[in-house]
């Protein structure tokens, strides 16, 4: 027991050290030591920064699996946003997840069925057949009885087996996480735009589901059902007779990986046309049905070529797209999906009002975002970036870049927008999704699928939205019948002097002001303590040298502090 226990605290422990040393150097080199005057050097080792604390997650991660494995193989698939130095790095997390002893997950196989595993399949490999961050799958046969009642028939079949002792795992790295989330808790410009705690304990949920192989089963034969029709989507089939909490079998689909970009060319299939039908289920998932694969990481996803089909004109041959591991799935309320809706058509339509509208309808906006500000903003980024490929977006000039960002620095400064609790598997999907399909196809052009989708939408709406039309006719009609009241009311407040013009970037820009005459003040402080400091202790007055050094360093202190909040 004490050794136990012993364990599980040195696992806290070291989770929790690793995120307190990054957090520190992030903040000190990178926002604190620039506004000293070391902008050039902060950048200058940036690179070597990054890439050496990328190797430190990643040796942590293989080493202490459980959570960690999830968190950098989301982290390996953001290639789209995130420096090369991290994605390069981890992108091996999500083929070097260290295998459970076979002895370790057979003892929970057979535990969870109460009999031998040579008693369950015909042939059983030892050998895993790949290892995720939560349990581990093997190859297998079994002998599977005819529906009709005719002969029994042998199947291939992949087992997934769940790690042991992954329970207080879990437990153990949420734990450490929760810590970190609270220290994140106190930096203003992340709690005001998400509730990590809350974050936190709703990844937690879904963590504890995913364990539920039953459920994982459930979930896959729901995802079949919704993609019933669509012959290009293949879902394994979950043979419920050898499946339990602990133990899923599945019929055997395992092909070409996703990323393995070589294989999938030589088979004759065109990278760029994977990535659109990619998106396309993604589509389908979210704005359609309302419930979507949560987890698409390159392990779960698969080509498969139909081998017997010929070569269409050019060579590419016909396939279909594998989608496997249903442990984590997301679910989209009917608000929700009405608000992605709406942006999604205010994309397409390049609309900038209506999509600000749909962002007020999500709850993404902070409650003192500046409306108009965001609509220009919008606007302005539509005019433009609309219509660019990931490779163009990439290749935008700085200077174009820092003119944008000049035109609307308090927007940027600010960045009004919140991460709503429901959002954290919505998002995390999508933004795997991104980088795979622009890993797939760097000339990838989102608009070019956004743009009919959204026409495909509206068109519906046209059709069916007899009821959204009349209600736009009456709100319409109570503007116009109230508008002169409102001009009466706007004529007796100018009489009275009521009116008062908001300018909330020349507020915004007086506080920066202020905050940069305060920090001034304490930096004219800081040295000259640490100058009378020095001074003093040189000429042996140690108390005196001491005690001004403490005050340089107090002022330092507050300092960083300051930095850190803005």
């Amino acid at each position: 027991m004490y050794n136990r226990f012993d364990m599980i605290r040195n696992r806290y422990r070291r989770i929790v050290l690793f995120f307190g040393r990054l957090l520190f150097s992030l903040i000190v080199l990178d926002l604190v030591f620039p506004k000293l005057g070391l902008r050039n050097w902060a950048a200058r080792t940036r690179s070597d920064r990054l890439r050496r604390s990328a190797q430190a997650f990643r040796s942590l991660a293989i080493s202490m699996g459980g959570v960690l494995i999830k968190v950098g193989q989301f982290l390996s698939t953001r290639v789209d946003v995130l420096p090369k130095e991290i994605t390069d790095e981890l992108a091996g997390l999500q083929d070097e997840v260290p295998a459970e002893d076979f002895e370790a997950v057979q003892r929970v196989a057979e535990t969870e069925f109460r009999s031998p595993l040579t008693s369950m399949y015909i042939q059983f490999e030892a050998t895993p057949l790949a290892a995720a961050s939560l349990g581990q799958v093997h190859r297998a046969v079994i002998q599977r009885k005819a529906e009709s009642g005719g002969e029994s028939q042998v199947a291939n079949v992949v087992v997934k087996i769940q790690r042991p002792n992954i329970e207080n795992l879990i437990a153990t790295d949420m734990a450490a996480m929760k810590t970190v989330g609270n220290w994140l808790r106190h930096y203003r410009p992340i709690s005001r735009r998400a509730d990590i705690p809350a974050l936190i304990r709703e990844f937690e949920r879904i963590l504890y589901e995913e364990i539920d192989y039953l459920a994982e089963g459930r979930n896959a034969e729901t995802f079949a059902e919704n993609f019933a029709s669509d012959d290009r989507i293949c879902v394994p089939q979950v043979i419920w007779s050898h499946t339990t909490k602990r133990v899923l079998t599945l019929e055997n689909v395992w092909d070409i990986k996703i990323t393995d970009y070589e294989a999938i060319t030589k088979a004759g299939i065109n990278r760029g046309e994977v990535a659109s039908r990619l998106l396309d289920a993604y589509l389908k998932q979210i704005f359609e049905d309302g419930f979507f694969h949560a987890d698409p990481h390159p392990g779960n996803l698969f080509i498969h070529p139909l081998r017997d089909s010929p070569s269409r004109d050019g060579g590419q041959r016909e396939w279909k797209l594998v989608f496997v591991d249903f442990g984590m799935v997301g679910r989209v309320s009917p608000v929700v999906k009405d608000g992605l809706r709406e942006v999604l058509m205010a994309v397409g339509t390049q609309d900038s009002h209506r999509l600000i509208q749909a962002y007020d309808t999500l709850g993404v906006l902070l409650p003192d975002a500046d409306i108009e500000l965001l609509e220009r903003a919008s606007a302005a980024a539509f005019e433009r970036f609309w219509g660019k490929n990931m490779s163009e977006l990439q290749d935008v000039s700085l200077s174009e870049m820092r003119q944008f960002a000049e035109e609307f620095r308090e927007l940027l400064y600010s960045l009004p927008f919140q991460v709503p609790q429901d959002f954290i598997f919505l998002v995390r999907a999508v933004s795997i999704l991104s980088g795979m399909c622009t890993g797939l196809d760097p000339q990838f052009n989102v608009w070019h699928h956004i743009a009919p989708y959204a026409q495909k939408i509206i068109a519906e709406e046209v059709r069916t939205g007899r009821e959204y039309w009349l209600e736009e006719i009456r709100n319409f009609g109570r503007t116009v019948f109230a508008l002169p009241y409102r001009l009466d009311s706007l004529f007796s407040r100018i009489e009275r002097g009521d009116i008062n013009v908001r300018a909330p970037e020349v507020s915004q820009q007086i506080s920066r002001i202020e905050a940069s005459i305060r920090q001034i003040v304490i930096s004219i402080i800081f040295i000259g303590f640490l100058i009378s400091g020095v001074q003093f202790y040189l000429a042996n007055y140690l108390v005196l040298g001491i005690i001004f050094l403490i005050g340089a360093s107090v002022s330092f202190l507050w300092i960083a502090i300051t930095l850190t909040r803005r």
